[in-house]
This record gives C-alpha cells, sequence and structure tokens, in this order.
C-alpha cells in the first residue's frame, strides 16, 4: 500500500507537469506568433520553446528586480514567457541564418526572390 503522503506528492508533481505543458505551449505559439515568418519545429519544439521561455523571462525579470517574485504561470508571467521565447526564436533564426540572408557574390537579391530563383531553375533544368 502505497503511503498517503507519496500519493500526494505524486499527484501535485503530475497537476505540475500538465499545467506546466499546458502553459508552455500557450507561451510558445504566442511567441511564434510575435515572430514575423515561418517558423521550424513543430508541437513538441513550441512547448520546449514556451517552457524555456517561461524560465528565461520570468529568471531575467526576478534577476534585475530587487525581491520581486512572479509566478510563471500568471499574467505577468505570461508576458515575461512570452518574451523569452520571442528572444530564443529571434536568436535561433540567428545563429541559423535564416533572419539574415547574405547576397551572393554579385547578386543584391532577397531571400524571397532567392527561392523563387531557385524554382525556376529547377522547373527549367526538368
Amino acid at each position: 500500500m502505497v503511503s498517503p503522503e507519496i500519493q500526494e506528492a505524486v499527484q501535485q508533481a503530475a497537476h505540475e507537469v500538465l499545467v506546466w505543458v499546458g502553459f508552455g505551449t500557450l507561451v510558445g505559439l504566442s511567441g511564434k506568433a510575435l515572430m514575423p515568418g515561418r517558423d521550424p519545429g513543430g508541437a513538441v519544439a513550441t512547448l520546449m520553446t514556451g517552457i524555456a521561455g517561461c524560465i528565461i523571462g520570468c529568471g531575467t525579470l526576478m534577476f534585475f528586480t530587487n525581491g520581486t517574485r512572479i509566478s510563471p504561470v500568471s499574467f505577468q508571467g505570461f508576458l515575461c514567457g512570452t518574451g523569452g521565447a520571442f528572444v530564443l526564436l529571434f536568436f535561433y533564426r540567428l545563429l541559423s541564418g535564416s533572419l539574415i540572408v547574405e547576397a551572393e557574390t554579385g547578386e543584391s537579391w532577397t531571400h524571397k526572390l532567392r527561392r523563387r530563383k531557385r524554382r525556376t531553375e529547377i522547373a527549367r533544368d526538368i
């Protein structure tokens, strides 16, 4: 037989995991909605971005404000988490090279035109 204290602790842990999954998904979706353009990743990447964004956003706010405690599962936590998710997506794009596209030698067209040119070259080759 499992003691009631252990059963209560397991139920509390499961409850917190489910709250973080739901809240992380909402924060990740709002961060992706604010970031313009297509975002990589599916549902799990959105969830992880939201949870990490909450940790980064709320942790940054607590670091810069003296003694302010913020619950990630609150309106202020949602705003901080969304900001953190936005920052994560920004740095992901910056480091992956999809935010800044360099022109090839002698050409000055943008990323959108670059895709169009490649598609027409592929169609011509067929």
